[in-house]
């Protein structure tokens, strides 16, 4: 009986019990809203400098004039020398194959015969032209002898078969010289297309060779980068300095420095580039020691432009969106989007002359979402705050340095 009257009012009690403490949480007062957080950026304290344009080009090595090596008379070849081989080096002058002589021997001492018989026959005219002036003179004849008296024409023709025999020793002498075949400039061997006792005509290609005194390279220039450099035209211009690196290679690419000495003077067609003649002094290190560059090798190069004073010089990476930026109002501080106009741009950075102001804070850190005029807090850059011990004062870095 008794546990039939205590076990309801147990239930009672404990029902009574969570209905109190219910409506206690029903009527606890709300939470306050948590203040919003408010962005943290670094910044770059924008400042005027001067600004050097790098153009970025590249292009393939060519020799400065290659050539087909060719024999100016014909014969067979009797020997090769080693500077004549694939690859050789050679100088101006020297010899690098030869014909058969023999023949051309002969010739000389032909022509050699044909101007004695020449030379007697004028000394023999010559002789009988003065024994007639003695003997015009003997006859008491009073008036002056003819030409023909004085033999004249006969001397001439006498003259003129000496002159013929000397010209005929000449271009023998010279056609036995020519059997030996001497390099025209000093250059290297492409290809050696002949080999010994092999029969040539005057036209018979011997082989290919280039020169090396200097190399050139053909490098293109977009209508966007012409502006920004001063190209020779004319022979005295000032040079453009040119830094060329190994296409093929990696960061540690060797370098080399070149010039632009001249340009095409006409718009590609289809590219309307413009091209520079760049121009690399011993190219293979004959007289420097320096690494060589090879014939159609590519080569990227990095051309001097003009200097762009008075411009700042943002990151690329503050860029937000199609040429915009976010800058920090100093006094409050807060974001304040601004549109900027690129005078330059590359990977890394971006150069503006109009629209800023020195002073002025260029927020650097990428912001999710910053609507114009939301306060941001400027906090020191992770690099700064690692070299000093102190807390962050947000003092900005500035631009450029």
């Amino acid at each position: 009986m008794f546990l039939r009257i205590f076990i309801p009012c147990l239930i009672l009690l404990a029902g009574g019990l969570l209905a109190w403490r219910a409506g206690i949480k029903i009527q606890a007062p709300e939470p306050e809203p948590a203040p919003p957080q408010v962005l943290k950026t670094e910044v770059l304290e924008l400042q005027r400098t001067n600004f050097p344009v790098l153009l970025d080009s590249q292009g393939t090595v060519r020799a400065h004039y290659t050539t087909t090596l060719t024999a100016q008379v014909a014969g067979s070849i009797n020997a090769v020398h080693g500077n004549f081989e694939d690859g050789a080096f050679f100088k101006k002058d020297e010899v690098l194959a030869e014909l058969d002589p023999a023949d051309f021997k002969v010739a000389v001492s032909s022509a050699e015969s044909g101007l004695a018989r020449a030379e007697a026959a004028l000394i023999q005219e010559q002789a009988r032209a003065k024994q007639a002036r003695l003997n015009w003179d003997d006859l008491g004849y009073e008036e002056e002898p003819s030409d023909l008296v004085l033999r004249i024409p006969q001397m001439k023709e006498a003259q003129a078969n000496v002159d013929s025999a000397q010209a005929d020793l000449d271009q023998a002498l010279r056609n036995l010289e020519r059997t030996k075949i001497r390099a025209p400039f000093d250059g290297r061997v492409q290809k050696r297309s002949v080999g010994l006792g092999q029969a040539v005509g005057g036209s018979t290609p011997l082989g290919e060779i280039f020169a090396t005194d200097f190399a050139e390279i053909r490098l293109p220039l977009s209508p966007r980068q012409l502006p920004f450099v001063t190209l020779p035209s004319e022979e005295g211009d000032a040079e453009v300095r040119v830094t060329l690196r190994d296409a093929l290679g990696g960061p540690d690419a060797p370098t080399w420095e070149a010039r632009i000495v001249r340009t095409e003077g006409a718009l590609d067609e289809s590219s309307r580039e413009l091209f520079a003649i760049a121009r690399i002094d011993d190219p293979f290190g004959v007289k420097s020691g320096n690494r060589p560059l090879l014939i159609g090798q590519p080569v990227r190069a990095t051309i001097r432009g003009t200097e762009l004073t008075g411009v700042f010089v943002l990151p690329r990476h503050a860029l937000r969106g199609v040429n915009r930026i976010y800058l920090v109002d100093r006094t409050t501080p807060a974001i304040q989007r601004m549109d900027i106009e690129p005078l330059w741009s590359d990977d890394e950075v971006l150069v503006v002359r109009e629209g800023l102001e020195p002073g002025q804070w260029l927020s650097t850190t990428r912001l999710p979402y910053a609507p114009d005029g939301a306060p941001v807090e400027v906090v020191k850059p992770a690099s700064e705050a690692a070299s000093t011990s102190g807390p962050p004062t947000g003092k900005p870095r500035p631009a450029g340095s």
